[in-house]
């Protein structure tokens, strides 16, 4: 069962929560507005109420993760999200992230390849609050290119490489924000597409997520 009372307890508990990965170095006003104004508790089971707003990833089935509410401010930062952007998210998983991007303004086009963790969103009633987030049951790999092109992708699993369909998908002055590495730890890079199609790339800091699979699973 997900709990769906947001209490002053939970909201003192995201307000320290905020606080911390503020010192952690999240400097983003719109970001830490968002990751204080979304109910995490929301997204979990409601056996985990008491961690919830602990700074660090939980299990949501099928091997998958809601990640690390540092994780998803970084990656938010990164992405120097503006209103009305589109934003193309791969690894929907708990679309905690997906609900932090739209708090920020942005439309948010999110793919998940687990059946399972689709069809649970689908379900989710606190994301009908959310119409400016598309869910879809695709290949991550492929993106949407009936949509694109898009303002921003980010990808919330780790990548063995940088998907070039993505690439393709992205505007000129488009960012992509992607933690890039096969093994246990990952390192998060942002990549601007530039005219011409060349592309810039930063590199930030590691990290450790669930690998980016292909494919749909039922």
């Amino acid at each position: 069962m997900r709990p769906t009372e947001d209490t002053y307890r939970h909201k003192g508990l995201r307000k320290k929560l905020v606080q911390g990965i503020q010192a952690k170095g999240i400097t983003d006003d719109r970001v830490l507005d968002a990751i204080l104004e979304v109910p995490r508790h929301f997204f979990l089971d409601s056996a985990f109420d008491e961690v919830a707003y602990e700074d660090r990833a939980f299990p949501i089935g099928e091997g998958q993760t809601i990640s690390q509410p540092y994780t998803v401010a970084y990656q938010s930062q990164l992405l120097e999200i503006k209103p009305f952007m589109k934003v193309l998210e791969i690894g929907t998983g708990s679309a905690y992230q997906a609900v932090v991007l739209a708090e920020m303004g942005a439309m948010v086009y999110t793919i998940e390849r687990q059946k399972k963790l689709f069809d649970s969103n689908d379900e989710f009633k606190f994301l009908k609050k959310y119409p400016t987030i598309k869910f879809f049951y695709r290949d991550g790999y492929e993106g949407l290119p009936t949509f694109a092109p898009f303002d921003r992708v980010i990808i919330t699993a780790a990548a063995p490489y940088v998907p070039p369909k993505l690439i393709e998908q992205m505007k000129v002055g488009g960012m992509m924000v992607i933690p890039v590495g096969t093994g246990d730890i990952q390192q998060m890079k942002r990549i601007t597409k530039l005219e011409g199609g060349a592309l810039k790339e930063e590199v930030f800091d590691r990290f450790s997520f669930v690998p980016m699979l292909g494919g749909r699973e039922s």
